[in-house]
């Protein structure tokens, strides 16, 4: 069995995950430990693992984390989830702010709550909400938009936060909805979508 150690400590979002790929493309690996240094790192490298069809354990937590993913056959991995089967227009809205348009915050705030609540009017259309920088802190407990993304995921839409985005602002474990993500995986749902509505 092909087994390999990959150090990612001290590396940048998403950095982790590209490396964690690049090492699995290459060939013959049936077993990889993957040594991270922050939590974001080892969400979104676990998830990418399990994804790419790797039986995941993870040891230690925060500054020191071995993830160790092992599978019994080798082979290249997928960063995402496969596009449906059955041929269906794909949304996504990126959401890069916590508030909507530029004047008087109070008001951005307000447009915001309406927006998301009206974002289910898009129906099926509507596949993927990410939301990096500011936008992270509307899936945070606290935020009064909470309730609409928890409804928006429960009928089936993807939300992607930020893990890096969530760790600059310290909210990482105030979370409430949504899958820590980094920009990898971002940049592929973009490319998966057929429109990108941004919010900024």
């Amino acid at each position: 069995m092909s087994k390999k150690t990959l150090d990612c400590r001290g590396l940048a979002c998403p950095n982790p995950v590209i490396r964690t790929k690049e090492l699995i493309d290459r060939g013959d690996l049936k077993q990889l430990t993957v040594l991270v240094d922050n939590a974001a790192a080892q969400e979104n490298v676990s998830r990418f693992l399990q994804r790419a069809g790797f039986k995941v354990e993870v040891e230690g937590q925060g500054e020191s984390c071995a993830i160790t993913g092992s599978r019994a056959e080798a082979g290249p991995c997928e960063i995402f989830v496969e596009p449906p089967a059955v041929a269906q227009p794909k949304i996504l809205v990126l959401m890069g702010a916590d508030r909507l348009g530029r004047g008087d915050d109070v008001l951005g705030t307000k447009l915001m709550g309406s927006f998301i609540a009206t974002l289910k009017e898009m129906g099926p259309d509507l596949w993927c909400v990410v939301m990096l920088n500011a936008g992270v802190k509307l899936a945070v407990a606290g935020s009064e938009v909470l309730a609409g993304l928890q409804d928006l995921e429960q009928s089936g839409v993807r939300l992607l936060v930020c893990g890096t985005c969530l760790t600059y602002f310290q909210l990482l474990e105030a979370k409430q909805v949504g899958e820590t993500t980094n920009m990898l995986d971002i940049v592929t749902a973009m490319q998966l979508a057929d429109k990108v509505i941004t919010l900024t």
